[in-house]
């Protein structure tokens, strides 16, 4: 006899239907399972042999073969022992109800017949709701919040016999546990009203958090790069629930931990790790740091200390904020939407046009150091800052503007780009032929920036990406087109508002560009 039960497979977090299909026939006792499974799958037929025996199901004088569809997916982990389980009763006629083929079952078995909740279940559960299946039978876990899917009934389960009972007609009662409380202690998030000085510096991470912009940051040891980049993180909203959910199912997947779901990520990698553990990857694809910081930060000190090879590899990722990793047997693809803060030293020593040390590296070794990050990496950057050592005497703390005021203005700039294009998106990341529609330049704007491009001799990701700076200024300022003003800041974030340039772009004063000199 035959039968067939719906699965969910994942790869990355994009999950897919897998139809198992046993078919039991009389002979020696035996299990065998083909469509390509990993070795945590083959293991399946030694977890349900032993379950099914625990609950009477003999399989005695039975051979059973198991068929995990569609065959050329590679299937991975225990999430598929319930349903070879409840296939392998309804194939054994040990079970006589219907099977609705819109139901699905999702767990991995303990020997005695309980069902363990797995890695990835949250994200089997997303893919459930775009499947289109109307019922879930899943094992409880306390680490996945309490959620509702319109349409998708979630049956959490705590045995196999509960499965049984219920699809025999019988009445499961009402499953309730307490979330599992977390014991981690919460970060606590610096203020910017504790940074002394670097009112440019605040003002260009204010646009950077509020368009999804990148910036790179360059001085001498101890002026406050990795201070401010740390601090940066107060700047940026709380995540959306669907933020939340992607988020935990990321995590659950790469086996990390986490804090409160709904602050958003702060990745801050050691420029000594792999390209895999920065990238993603291994033999059974799992999240790196750049898929850890989806929806978040991630920030990159020492950048030129970080190996070629990672680096060049990030080119993927920032530009179309996903990672594919490719294998024999699979491609899996993780989103890594982020954004990108790096700093990093102006040569060896770190001294290079200090006032205050003497720089001991030859030409030479300034050249080398500055060549490790490639130019296609610079060019993605949005922002250009070079920080100097702040003279402490003279500022007041109680003058400071705090991260709540400027959180504020942040989340105000924010829904005025989802307004604008219709979802939650920002200009950092917006399709280009979107953001010129609905904010084109003049065309004196547009002289100018030429100009200016063809002096500097900018490429043409370097010039869209000064308009999205423009463009988000004027968020910042609720202003509904961009303006002069806002062209010239976003330009003097890259370093190109120089005295000979300003006379590109008329007499008017910036008290930004006043600040920057």
């Amino acid at each position: 006899m035959s039968s067939k039960v719906t699965s969910i497979g994942l790869k990355g977090l994009e999950g897919y239907r897998v139809q198992v299909e046993v078919q039991v026939k009389d002979g020696i006792e035996t299990m065998i399972i083909v469509g390509l499974p990993d070795a945590s799958v083959k293991e399946s037929k030694e977890r349900v042999s032993a379950a099914l025996h625990s609950l009477g199901f003999s399989l005695v004088d039975m051979k059973v073969t198991i068929n995990l569809s569609p065959a050329e997916q590679k299937k991975n982990g225990p999430l598929f022992d319930l349903a070879i389980a409840v296939a392998v009763l309804k194939s054994g006629n040990f079970l006589k109800e219907l099977i609705p083929q819109d139901s699905g079952f999702i767990g991995a078995l303990s020997l005695d017949g309980s069902i363990l909740p797995v890695e990835g279940m949250l994200a089997a559960i997303l893919a459930a709701k775009k499947l289109q299946l109307d019922k879930l039978f899943l094992p409880y876990d306390p680490m996945i919040p309490n959620i509702e899917i319109p349409g998708l009934e979630l049956v959490y389960i705590e045995t196999l016999q509960d499965v049984i009972d219920v699809l025999r007609g019988q009445q499961l009662l009402t499953f309730t546990r307490p979330q599992k409380k977390r014991v981690e202690i919460q970060p606590v998030l610096r203020n910017f009203n504790q940074i002394i000085g670097h009112d440019v510096a605040k003002r260009a991470l204010e646009i950077a958090a509020s368009g999804e912009h990148f910036v790179l940051m360059d001085g001498p040891p101890g002026c406050g790069k990795s201070l401010l980049a740390e601090t940066f993180q107060s700047n940026i909203p709380p995540l959306s629930k669907e933020g939340q959910l992607e988020k935990i199912s990321l995590y659950q997947i790469a086996g990390a931990s986490y804090h409160d779901p709904a602050q958003p990520p702060f990745r801050h990698p050691h420029h000594s790790a792999s390209s895999v553990s920065v990238i993603g990857g291994g033999t059974s694809p799992k999240p790196g740091e750049v898929s850890l910081a989806h929806r978040g930060i991630l920030f990159l000190g020492e950048l030129g200390e970080f190996s070629k090879k990672t680096l060049d590899m990030l080119r993927q990722p920032l530009e179309n904020k996903t990672v594919t990793i490719s294998r024999v047997h699979s491609t899996v693809t993780y989103p890594a939407n982020f954004i990108f803060i790096a700093a990093m030293n102006p040569c060896p020593c770190g001294y290079f046009g200090s006032s205050d040390h003497y720089c001991s590296c030859t030409d030479k070794q300034i050249k080398t150091y500055k060549n490790r990050v490639s130019g296609p990496i610079l060019d993605r950057f949005d922002i250009l800052l070079t920080l100097k050592a702040v003279n402490l005497k003279g500022h007041y703390v109680q003058d400071i503007e705090s991260s709540n005021d400027i959180k504020k203005r942040v989340i105000s700039a924010r829904e005025i780009q989802y307004n604008r294009y219709g979802k939650e998106i920002c200009n950092g990341s917006v399709p280009f032929e979107q953001l010129i529609q609905s904010s084109p330049l003049t065309s004196e704007q547009q002289n100018d920036l030429q100009q200016v491009s063809s002096k500097e001799g900018l490429s043409n990701r370097v010039q869209i990406k000064i308009i999205r700076l423009a463009r988000t200024i004027a968020d910042i300022n609720g202003e509904d087109l961009i303006s002069d003003q806002d062209l010239m800041e976003a330009m003097a974030l890259r370093k190109l508002i120089l005295p000979s340039s300003l006379s590109l772009l008329g007499e008017e004063k910036n008290p930004f560009i006043d600040k920057l000199h």
